[in-house]
């Protein structure tokens, strides 16, 4: 077992949290620190960072062996620079499925039943009727990033008896839950096909503006745009127009392209938009942060007996491989 590690904690771990984290890690030096605390000097002598340091401090990290992030998203970290060669890269995949997909199923809803008119209505302390709805239940379910989020989203929608399709970047097994699965070269068939369409995209170059004029226009206009992956995936001013010129009913974000999304934004006024400040795979579920926590612990373990780690990030596409 490898001893006499630097480990760099930048999360916000409580007391048990450590304990996970220390309890096969004898003999190494754990130093805990917030991310606004966090000193160059502590990053340049870790050998492991388990975290999201500012990537600007891993340029001179010359005995960082491992950077563990605390996130699903590796964006920063996988731009040319920014981390020294040979450096293990793995991410927290498994972590944010449960707290994401339930976020969004909020939003959905939300959306179905008008909430959001009917709140801004209470804001205005106005007693207005908005009309017709749509059902919960029944449909079918676009996920484009099958992942953790998009399989778990699809769980829970199966309980309202939804169609569900997948699209990942490489043909496999069905997974549980998921009725078809296609790869990204079907997205403009299946499209017209969709009730809701969830993008759980990593940002890259492939997967920029994805969601663009000449897709919403291929949408129904019933259908409900989510996008609890990257902004960058939605081509924001598409979508305005696509919204306003009814082309699709709503949108619910939990990521905006530019983010945060500037106040003067028209986005902000079109009608039938949810959009939260990508909140819904941070800390505010205490769940969340034990699963992290777990995953990391286990990739800890084996980071010290010497054995191949999980959840590594390819530096090319910023995806799990």
């Amino acid at each position: 077992m490898k001893k006499d590690k630097n480990i760099l904690v930048v999360m916000p771990v409580k007391d048990e949290h450590k304990k996970t984290l220390e309890q096969h890690s004898q003999g190494n030096k754990f130093i805990y620190s917030s991310y606004d605390n966090v000193t160059q000097e502590m990053v340049q002598e870790a050998n492991v960072i388990i975290g999201n340091v500012d990537p600007f401090y891993l340029q001179e990290a010359k005995n960082l062996e491992w950077l563990q992030l605390n996130s699903a998203g590796a964006d920063p970290y996988v731009k040319k620079g920014v981390l020294p060669e040979d450096v293990i890269l793995t991410n927290a995949t498994g972590a944010y499925g449960p707290s994401v997909a339930e976020h969004m199923l909020a939003v959905l809803f939300s959306l179905q039943k008008k909430l959001h008119l009917y709140r801004d209505n209470q804001n205005q302390c106005e007693w207005q009727d908005e009309g017709g709805v749509m059902s919960l239940c029944g449909g079918t379910l676009l996920i484009v990033g099958l992942g953790d989020i998009g399989l778990y989203f699809a769980r829970l929608m199966k309980n309202f008896d939804y169609h569900i399709i997948g699209i990942k970047r490489r043909p496999g097994q069905v997974p549980q839950d998921i009725d078809e699965l296609h790869t990204m070269d079907d997205l403009d068939k299946l499209l017209p096909k969709a009730d809701v369409v969830l993008s759980v995209l990593p940002d890259s170059k492939a997967t920029r503006n994805i969601f663009n004029k000449d897709r919403f226009e291929k949408m129904k206009n019933t259908s409900i745009l989510l996008n609890a992956g990257r902004g960058s995936a939605v081509n924001t001013e598409d979508l305005c127009e696509a919204l306003i010129q009814g082309q699709i009913y709503g949108a619910g974000l939990d990521v905006t392209d530019p983010e945060p999304l500037q106040t003067q934004h028209k986005l902000w006024n079109v009608e039938n938009v949810i959009i939260t400040p990508h909140v819904a795979g941070d800390f505010h579920h205490p769940a969340t942060l034990y699963r992290i926590v777990d995953i990391i612990a286990g990739n800890l373990q084996r980071y010290l007996e010497g054995e191949q780690l999980t959840n590594i990030v390819d530096t090319t596409t910023g995806c799990k491989l």
